[in-house]
């Protein structure tokens, strides 16, 4: 099968694999304990930290060990919303349900939120955020890319107009880390998951700049310096320290390779099938990422079609056979037929030039297949 689905997840690199593995055979302490178990397993916890600040430009003391992204998504605005015990917090319309969920919990405790337009090519308004700022304003939280089109936010200028209204900052970074240059300094707050790049399941982290710190939202021990209890996932954290360390070695070669072949089956898929129409933007996005329109075919079936071939992923949710369509691609503009006929194709590092062209040849096959028979 050829695998086009890294957006949703990634395969396992080998060398976390390996970083994994020796974890759970050699360091198996409590790192809380202090005899020799626990301090090996101790440094092997503070070892990857410092790979993820490497990554992202921050000191190791701004990088907190969570179970994912959802948490680092909730420990984040949760917290820092149960730190300001009232107020409005602004999102965008295209955030990813670990956000907008969330956003929406709170407004059922009191807080007030408002939801920012984007524009056609899956782009937050900026100004439309400005107008959105409020003097009891406490949170801003922006996606830094967009997990279904790839389109990259304005993170940067975001940042800037929170920092001069004194609006803490968070961002969903979860889709960005490991595949484009991020930097901590565009945040106050900044999620990473690590199944997003190449490392295990089930840990993630939470950038934490210094002195943002919100409320706990999980009590116990006093682990991850009182944010986050719970004895540390040391595998877990030894394959996301790997990861980073890949990532950071190898994203200047990851970027080009992906740019590529995401140029390649874009021409592929262009030159076979007509009417194609990519959603998302068409520079500011992530390398290996293309959401596709496909005149004439529903994206489920077209996904469930080519399913045994190629794994990739519908512009729609289908829950017992009611397919609704994507919420991003409606704030985009796109109708309920459009968003329905829509495609994500997210490419890894591991793809080569070959299984693009033969998946572009499988999807256009399959496409045409479909549109006959509408």
């Amino acid at each position: 099968m050829i695998y086009l689905d890294c957006n949703a997840t990634t395969p396992v690199d080998r060398e976390v694999r390996e970083a994994m593995s020796r974890s759970l055979e050699k360091f198996y302490g409590n790192p809380s304990s202090s005899h020799r178990a626990g301090r090996e397993a101790k440094a092997v916890v503070e070892a990857a930290r410092e790979h993820l600040a490497s990554l992202i430009g921050c000191t190791p003391g701004e990088i907190f060990f969570t179970s994912g992204g959802t948490e680092s998504n909730n420990l984040a605005i949760i917290g820092t919303a149960l730190k300001n015990g009232r107020g409005h917090i602004i999102t965008s319309q295209i955030e990813h349900p670990s956000v907008m969920n969330t956003v929406r919990h709170l407004s059922g405790m009191g807080f007030e939120a408002s939801y920012v337009e984007v524009d056609k090519d899956c782009c937050v308004s900026v100004e439309a955020l400005k107008a959105a700022i409020r003097d009891d304003t406490v949170l801003i939280t922006v996606m830094h890319s967009n997990n279904e089109t790839g389109t990259l936010q304005p993170i940067e200028e975001i940042a800037e107009i929170a920092r001069e209204k004194g609006i803490t900052f968070h961002t969903d970074a979860a889709q960005s880390v490991g595949k484009v240059v991020v930097e901590a300094s565009h945040a106050d707050l900044m999620t990473i998951a690590s199944h997003k790049f190449y490392g295990p399941k089930g840990i993630g982290a939470l950038y934490i700049e210094r002195g943002q710190e919100p409320f706990p939202i999980l009590y116990g021990a006093g682990h991850e310096r009182g944010m986050r209890p719970g004895t540390e996932n040391v595998p877990g954290i030894a394959g996301i320290g790997k990861a980073a360390e890949i990532a950071l070695r190898d994203m200047e070669k990851r970027i080009t390779e992906a740019t590529e072949l995401r140029g390649i089956l874009l021409e592929e898929l262009r030159g076979r099938i007509d009417g194609l129409r990519l959603n998302g933007h068409a520079k500011f996005t992530l390398p290996g990422t293309v959401n596709a329109l496909i005149p004439g075919t529903n994206s489920a079936e077209l996904v469930s079609a080519v399913g045994e071939k190629v794994a990739l992923s519908a512009g729609s949710a289908c829950h017992e056979g009611v397919c609704n369509p994507s919420g991003v691609l409606k704030a985009m503009g796109l109708s309920d037929p459009e968003a329905l006929a829509s495609i994500r194709i997210s490419i890894g590092k591991d793809n080569t030039e070959a299984e693009i062209r033969t998946a572009a040849e499988i999807l256009s096959e399959t496409a045409s297949r479909m549109a006959r028979k509408s």
